[in-house]
């Protein structure tokens, strides 16, 4: 399951996308529309997140004219037809009705591009160039960046270097905390991201800290985002969710922890340590341990023995297995150092999990401790295990929390909800491009 915070992307091969929508036909040519003066959307970001499909499958069936410029570092799944432009230099065939690609698929045929881009033109410059005469040959309507690092600040750079700042109308999605969190109070760092947010003509965000962040640097109470508050996936389907659940959470006896993953917004080694501590506490259980990275595989082999039997390590499954599994979960365990409203929360709740999370500043007014949720803090062992025992023992706790979660992520993060407001704010955004 691909996150906002996850660490560096390592190069995979690519997947049919889990939120892939029948809507998505395969175009006939790449360079004709489907939707002929509708308007034209332009998406930047990673193309293997499941956060980049998740929200651009809102628009299927909108009539709206949708591409992806794809970022360095992965390919867009097998099977999702959206337009995309390819940065990453791969072997592999790609449809050239639903892709275009910046480097030749031979490496004979690419080393020259590559060299010169390495050697001569200097990080980045190929893509920046290529970015650039897309937006002036295609002539975008709107200009959405998924994240400021990097999708926004590479657009900067490109609108200002080739005189682009009223080619299109920008929106610039700020990814839950790892944008903003850390880096606001970096004296080097933090002028540049307000200059990129101020320069947006809309902000959006899953969390409200952002806004106020934003502001502070200066940006204008309108140009944030009129959907208020929106989860960077667009949203989960409640019901495809709720029709997981599998029994009373009190009767099951899993814990999933998507997120064991070492970085600087999520800390593996306090969980272990909680595990090791408060194994014997704990009612005989099974831990699915998700998005694994090398550090967390090797910290994982110093646990106990019996606490490595009942663990399972995989770095990502496939999102109808993730479904099931939180289906039949008891505690979805996420504590978290930087965070924005986690995708997971959401998919917990509609599932009937109890959540274990971290009481971050974008977390906290969402929901009530010992209600909806127990927190913990992400470097403190003791209140992990403490709140690991309480969840797999206290049935009422969880049980209870089942009928006032589902309706709470009802209320924040339906996405038949939000689609339409979302379709809405495009409708109403294109209308002010400059050149209209």
């Amino acid at each position: 399951m691909t996150t906002a915070h996850e660490p560096r992307r390592q190069p995979q091969r690519p997947r049919r996308s889990p939120f892939a929508a029948a809507g998505w036909k395969v175009p006939e040519r790449f360079e004709d529309d489907s939707h002929p003066g509708r308007p034209k959307i332009l998406f930047v970001g990673h193309a293997d997140s499941s956060h980049t499909h998740a929200w651009i499958d809102l628009l299927v069936g909108a009539t709206f004219n949708v591409r992806l410029f794809a970022l360095p570092g992965g390919l867009p799944p097998e099977g999702w037809h959206v337009r995309t432009y390819v940065t990453s230099p791969t072997l592999r065939r790609l449809d050239p009705r639903s892709r275009q690609r910046l480097y030749p698929a031979g490496r004979i045929a690419r080393a020259p591009m590559r060299a010169y881009a390495r050697f001569v033109a200097g990080y980045r410059v190929l893509e920046q160039r290529w970015l650039a005469r897309i937006v002036r040959e295609w002539k975008p309507d709107i200009v959405h960046t998924l994240g400021i690092d990097p999708a926004g600040e590479l657009f900067f750079d490109v609108r200002r270097e080739y005189r682009l700042e009223n080619a299109a109308r920008w929106i610039v999605q700020t990814r839950g905390g790892s944008d903003l969190a850390l880096a606001r109070f970096d004296e080097q760092r933090a002028p540049r991201l307000g200059e990129i947010m101020r320069a947006a003509d809309a902000l959006l965000s899953d969390n409200a800290v952002n806004f106020e962040i934003a502001l502070d640097w200066g940006v204008r109470p309108d140009q944030l985002s009129p959907l208020g508050t929106v989860p960077g996936t667009g949203g989960v389907d409640v019901d495809l969710l709720a029709a997981h659940a599998s029994g009373a959470p009190s009767s099951r006896r899993t814990i999933v922890w998507p997120k064991a993953y070492e970085s600087p917004w999520s800390k593996a080694l306090p969980v272990f340590e909680a595990l090791a501590q408060y194994w014997k506490r704990l009612p005989s259980c099974e831990i699915h341990v998700l998005a694994t990275v090398p550090e967390t595989r090797m910290w994982f082999q110093a646990l106990p023995d019996a606490v490595k039997k009942a663990c399972h390590l995989d770095h990502r499954i496939p999102r109808d297995q993730l479904l099931k599994l939180m289906g039949r979960s008891r505690v979805m365990l996420a504590p978290s150092l930087v965070d924005g409203t986690p995708n997971a929360m959401f998919e917990a709740m509609a599932t009937g999990a109890f959540p274990i999370l971290s009481p971050l500043a974008t977390i906290k007014p969402l929901v009530r401790d010992e209600r909806n949720v127990l927190f913990a803090r992400n470097l403190y062992p003791d209140e992990i295990g403490n709140a690991l025992v309480r969840a797999m023992t206290d049935a009422a706790l969880v049980d209870n929390a089942v009928e006032e979660n589902l309706a709470l992520v009802r209320t924040l993060a339906d996405r038949a909800r939000i689609r339409p407001r979302v379709v809405d704010m495009y409708e109403s955004l294109a209308m002010t491009r400059p050149d209209r």
